[in-house]
């Protein structure tokens, strides 16, 4: 991803979270349920596979059409679908950025993920490829007809201000470990940079490289803080924590390199440090760490006229 291909597509997936895209009536079966009887509901259906479940909700497992024709190589007999299943299942949950699920699907070349509430750790839906694609068409349309109405009305800010010298300071606090709100500050961002009349393209990066920062503070620190600075000419953003900071920043911007700890992977949050994603929206970057004292990451984004 380099900051001049970033498209809306790409952003989105940042900016929507699962249970915006995922299918919430699912077709389910029981380990109970005859492989001769699962025939049928994947046919039936028109579908490749579905998750198992038992004492309502509770995901156990999930069976594909894969499973299914290596039980009809095997002999076919009429086993149970528990017998042929895949028990230890790769999930979504309901409340986490889109862009895991798309990184969940496309790094383990899987079709569809089950996904989890969060608050119960029961199914709550289902989500494959072409309903991420779906989801993100629909929220393009909205965004279109939000455009055309902020387009009638919306000026530049600082073309109204008269002074030799005008800048806008905002501040997002990050609380670590708040999955809940990840997200959160990059999505305020953006829309206060929209409304400043900020061109949507460098909205768009400025959101990505805040997330990036915004998840990097929720999974590794305690917390900490981002402030943007929005001028005429530059959006300057920075992320400070007092967290455990970054022995090899060298080897952090490596793509997919992860220091995440596995309470993290668990909660259904696959981390990247993503700082190779920042600074690819960037156009320039400074990251200084110390050990045990913290992080501060200094990025800036030019301010373009395009609209």
């Amino acid at each position: 991803m380099t900051s001049e291909g970033l498209t809306r597509i790409q952003e989105l997936v940042y900016e929507l979270r699962v249970g915006d895209v995922m299918k919430k009536k699912v077709i389910t079966v029981t380990p109970a349920t005859r492989l001769n009887d699962l025939r049928g509901i994947l046919r039936d259906n028109r579908i490749s596979g579905t998750p198992v479940v038992e004492e309502g909700r509770k995901l156990v497992g999930i069976i594909s059409i894969e499973d299914f024709i290596s039980w009809l190589a095997d002999g076919g007999d009429n086993c149970t679908v528990a017998e042929w299943m895949t028990g230890e299942v790769v999930t979504a949950y309901d409340d986490e950025p889109l862009v895991q699920a798309v990184n969940k699907l496309e790094r383990l070349g899987f079709g569809r993920l089950p996904v989890l509430s969060r608050t119960t750790g029961e199914l709550a839906g289902i989500v494959t490829k072409g309903d991420i694609m779906a989801g993100l068409l629909h929220k393009l349309e909205i965004d279109y007809h939000n455009a055309e109405i902020r387009k009638a009305r919306s000026s530049h800010i600082f073309e109204d201000i008269v002074a030799d010298r005008t800048a806008l300071t905002l501040e997002y606090d990050v609380p670590g470990g708040n999955f809940s709100r990840a997200g959160v500050s990059a999505g305020g961002l953006k829309t206060t940079l929209l409304r400043l009349g900020i061109a949507a393209p460098t909205a768009r990066r400025a959101a990505i490289a805040t997330y990036e920062a915004e998840m990097n503070l929720i999974f590794f620190t305690p917390g900490g803080r981002i402030t943007a600075r929005v001028d005429p000419a530059t959006i300057r953003i920075e992320a400070v924590d007092e967290g455990p900071g970054i022995p090899d920043i060298e080897k952090a911007m490596e793509p997919g390199f992860s220091t995440a700890p596995d309470w993290v992977r668990e909660l259904g949050f696959g981390a990247g440090m993503g700082l190779k994603n920042i600074k690819n929206c960037s156009d320039r970057m400074n990251l200084t760490s110390t050990v045990g004292k913290g992080t501060r990451l200094e990025v800036d984004i030019s301010v373009r006229g395009d609209k």
